[in-house]
């Protein structure tokens, strides 16, 4: 089986340059006939590439030393269905042949930069190796998260047998750019308490509600606040990586927001909504009215019950500088971490070179046990033991004990006490909905908003979406579900914003999320609540397997560690409405599972 695995060899491709010595217009056309991103202009005059740092306007036409030209390879060098990186001299491309048709886009995926050449190509799209976002081979754009960018696309043409790309050197360069997106058109006075959009919250459903809105061409007034000090940032690597800041987290700089009239309060607290004047109100007492609503607020930590609340230098890790100060307290000192959900565990593998000791208490037999079973939770928590991390698993807190009321001890309902100078909480987490209790916008009984497939509330004009949303979830026969992933949380903002405008779509994505613990990702696609049995190929051992969650007799959702691109793999075929039998997975042939289309 090993055989299906092996990494192709690196392809040498003989590259041949040609800067163009006659001045040209920029190219009308792309390898489709389609018209370039080169000549696409935004409302506001500006190209719809650059980075979001970058929202300087380039001119519309470019000078012959703006582009290079090489000759990549040999017309044949490809297959049908086949990918293959090249190097022009300025950059590097993903050149791709599908159905006779030869394209070329940016080679690396603008999320976290991986490697598209690993990825998966299907049907008009490359899937992402790494984290499932997908980008439309002939014009670049992101069709599927995570992620905010989309690609560039670059020329290509046949002469004489050899392929040939033209590009344009800085988009070689950035790897990425934004979707061309409208301006505010309408008069308004930043003071005035009216906004045509209001969004809670600026994590990623709140952000690609505005973006995708203004990409749509809205015009009038968005306003998003947030409880948060900072413009939108990456949440998921705080656990991740405890040292770094806010601005190197961030998604996107209060000028890039600027420059497309998104409006951000920052340290703003919503207390209370009125739907009948639709109306919002901040806890330092401004009131906003608007005509469209997104509440987009994500999630809080779950609430424990233990003595000694009072005690400093116990964190829940919601901010840059929650993670910044873990990091510096538990240098050479006692960490203990409660609780064993992904963020409490990632927290606890990035400790392991800064303190002196590492302990984690959880209330399950092992790690994981519900999210991955029993067997994958076993090998992980091995990993964790070889990097010197105790256990005190089927067990809970009981007292924080400190001295001067800084952190000195924890102590567990089994009687162990533990040396602690600082605690993290990562015991799960709850909807950040309390403020809704008395608006007339329907709760469940755990405070999860319940939406409509439109991300709708029950109220006109109001939308949700996020970790606080329970959404119609289409492979389970639109059941309701609550599923609090980063990159789902991508897709309801879109949906939201395409909603606000008439533009009713459904949801069509494969959730999916990661984890990464010393140097190793845990990747997982799919939904597999309720799964009643897990198969396993590979070597769990080593920590090189794909696991296979089933439900009857049908494959719901898959992970794996050093697999890829199996993960994305699966991900396509349950997004192309296919159905994996378990049958198919048990045999241990999975190769028709893998990508061989790369070079």
């Amino acid at each position: 089986m090993g055989g299906c695995f092996s990494k192709p060899k690196p392809v040498e491709v003989k590259v041949e340059l040609s800067l163009l010595e006659k001045e040209k217009e920029v190219d009308g056309l792309s390898p489709n006939g389609k018209a370039s991103p080169f000549a696409e202009c935004r409302p506001n005059g500006a190209l719809g590439h650059g980075s979001d740092d970058d929202s300087t306007p380039l001119p519309l036409y470019h000078k012959p030393r703006d582009y290079v030209e090489a000759s990549v390879c040999h017309v044949k060098d490809l297959e049908n269905g086949q990918m293959r990186e090249v190097d022009l001299g300025s950059g590097r491309a993903l050149l791709i042949k599908e159905h006779g048709e030869f394209s070329a886009m940016g080679h690396k995926c603008p999320h976290y930069g991986a490697p598209l050449v690993k990825g998966v190509l299907s049907k008009g799209h490359v899937r992402c190796p790494w984290h499932g976002a997908c980008f439309n081979i002939a014009t670049g754009d992101i069709e599927d998260f995570p992620g905010l960018d989309s690609l560039p696309t670059f020329q290509v043409r046949v002469e004489k047998d050899k392929v040939i790309i033209r590009a344009n050197k800085q988009a070689l360069q950035s790897q990425k750019r934004s979707k061309p997106m409208a301006r505010c058109s309408a008069v308004i006075n930043s003071s005035s308490g009216f906004s045509h959009v209001l969004i809670i919250g600026s994590g990623p459903a709140g952000l690609v509600c505005a973006e995708t809105l203004r990409q749509e061409g809205f015009t009038d007034r968005i306003v998003m606040c947030t409880m948060d000090r900072h413009p939108p940032y990456d949440r998921p690597k705080l656990s991740k990586s405890l040292d770094s800041t806010a601005e190197q987290l961030r998604l996107r700089s209060m000028e890039f927001l600027q420059d497309h009239d998104i409006e951000l309060l920052t340290e703003k607290e919503v207390v209370a909504i009125d739907v009948k004047t639709r109306s919002v109100t901040f806890e330092d007492g401004l009131r906003m009215e608007y005509r469209k609503l997104f509440i987009a607020t994500g999630s809080k930590p779950k609430p424990m019950n233990y003595k000694g609340k009072d005690v400093t230098n116990v964190f829940n890790i919601r901010t840059p500088e929650d993670a910044n100060s873990i990091a510096r307290l538990a240098n050479n000192k006692n960490a203990v971490i409660v609780g064993t959900s992904f963020v409490g565990m990632e927290v606890a593998a990035a400790l392991t070179d800064k303190a002196h000791s590492v302990s984690v208490i959880g209330i399950e037999s092992v790690p994981f046990k519900k999210a991955l079973g029993e067997k994958v939770g076993k090998a992980i928590m091995k990993l964790f033991e070889v990097n010197r991390v105790k256990f005190y698993m089927l067990n809970e807190v009981s007292e924080m004990i400190g001295h001067h009321g800084q952190l000195k001890e924890v102590v567990l309902k089994s009687g162990k006490v533990l040396r602690a100078d600082v605690c993290v909480i990562g015991a799960g987490s709850i909807p950040a909905t309390s403020f809704l209790k008395q608006s007339g916008i329907h709760l469940d009984s755990k405070g999860f908003i319940t939406v409509n497939k439109m991300m709708q509330t029950n109220v006109d004009g109001v939308f949700a979406g996020g970790d606080v949303v329970m959404f119609p979830f289409p492979p389970r026969n639109n059941k309701k579900v609550n599923i609090p992933h980063w990159q789902m949380a991508h897709v309801h903002g879109r949906v939201a914003a395409l909603s606000m405008m008439g533009r009713a779509t459904d949801i069509k994505t494969v959730p999916y999320f990661w984890s990464a613990m010393f140097g190793k990702t845990i990747r997982y696609a799919g939904y597999g609540d309720g799964f009643d049995d897990v198969i396993i190929q590979g070597d769990l051992d080593e920590l090189r397997f794909v696991a296979f969650y089933t439900r009857s007799e049908e494959v719901v959702a898959v992970a794996s560690m050093n697999y890829d691109p199996i993960v994305s793999r699966v991900a396509e075929v349950l997004g192309s409405g296919k159905t994996i039998k378990k049958r198919d997975v048990e045999t241990g042939d999975i190769s028709w599972l893998i990508d061989k289309g790369s070079q």
